[in-house]
């Protein structure tokens, strides 16, 4: 390779790296919009606005990248049940996160990439490093930290959002199979849509009356969601996967700094520990994994 394609190489890691990170700043930003909308309106009205406005901004984006071929996707069940995926871990995500520090909330649903480790091997038959499992042990250790199981005083609604980890790791396991036959662009445009028409079938029962700054919050919500998952569509396509999956931490980063600005908390001690354990972890088994895997990393809440 020539010293200009080199150069070339390491400008577009640069960007996709920069953009991976304001990417998901964004993507911890529209968390804590809804987190902030469930206190008066359906988890069921909140997810349908917000996959129903992400895919009316992400269609021409998705047409500029694959054509026509954006409404020709491949195997539509592996979508459909992509779609369904979306929809049950927005609504239990929101379920959880009303009651729990949001910085909490975003670390616990961090056991994600974890569990797509786990899985891979039965699933997709890809091999695991012995680093890659000490990892994956220590980042359950973190998860651990933050969620601090009392069975006296337990607390149902870090349940919840370990359930929606569980359900964003069976849809990165799906990202792998369909990112190699589609766009990422057309993948997520199409998440949107059928998780819009899933949400639709229930708006009937969970319509309610919206206000002007409702309305409002949730126009930016839909709106930073689309521009969130374009930016880090467009992370993935300048920098390989296990180069960016490092950088996906800064959502827990920015889900501190935002959790402080719009609802004055900060973890304490312990949840500081298992934050750091849990970023510690990945970034290991990142490494460890990067050639054996790729974690498509698409937005998940």
């Amino acid at each position: 390779m020539s010293a200009s394609g080199s150069s070339d190489d390491t400008v577009a890691a640069r960007s996709g790296i920069l953009l991976i990170v304001v990417g998901l700043s964004i993507a911890a930003f529209t968390g804590a919009l809804m987190k902030t909308l469930t206190s008066d309106l359906s988890p069921l009205l909140i997810g349908w606005f917000r996959f129903t406005g992400a895919f009316l901004v992400l269609v021409p984006f998705a047409l500029v990248r694959a054509g026509r071929r954006a409404f020709r996707p491949p195997r539509i069940g592996i979508q459909i049940l992509r779609g369904v995926f979306l929809v049950v871990g927005n609504l239990s995500f929101m379920t959880g996160v009303q009651y729990l520090d949001f910085a909490d909330a975003i670390a616990i649903l961090y056991v994600y990439p974890f569990l797509v480790t786990l899985m891979a091997p039965m699933i997709l038959g890809e091999k695991v490093s012995l680093i890659g499992w000490l990892g994956v042990t220590g980042g359950f250790g973190g998860v651990l930290l933050v969620m601090r199981p009392e069975f006296r005083n337990f607390d149902v609604s870090a349940l919840f959002i370990l359930f929606t980890g569980f359900l964003v790791s069976l849809q990165m396991l799906l990202n792998r199979k369909l990112g190699v036959l589609s766009d990422p662009a057309v993948i997520s445009m199409w998440g949107s849509l059928i998780a819009a028409l899933v949400l639709l079938l229930a708006l009937p029962f969970s319509w309610q009356p919206v206000t002007a700054e409702q309305l409002s919050i949730l126009g930016l919500m839909a709106v930073a969601s689309a521009i969130g998952q374009t930016l880090i569509i467009l992370a993935l396509s300048r920098a390989p996967a296990s180069e960016l999956a490092p950088f996906t931490y800064a959502e827990i980063v920015a889900a501190v700094v935002i959790g402080f600005m719009m609802f004055g908390t900060l973890p304490d001690t312990l949840s500081w520990s298992g934050i750091a354990l849990i970023v510690f972890s990945g970034i290991v088994v990142a490494r460890a994994q990067a050639g054996r895997t790729v974690l498509r990393r698409q937005p998940k809440i």
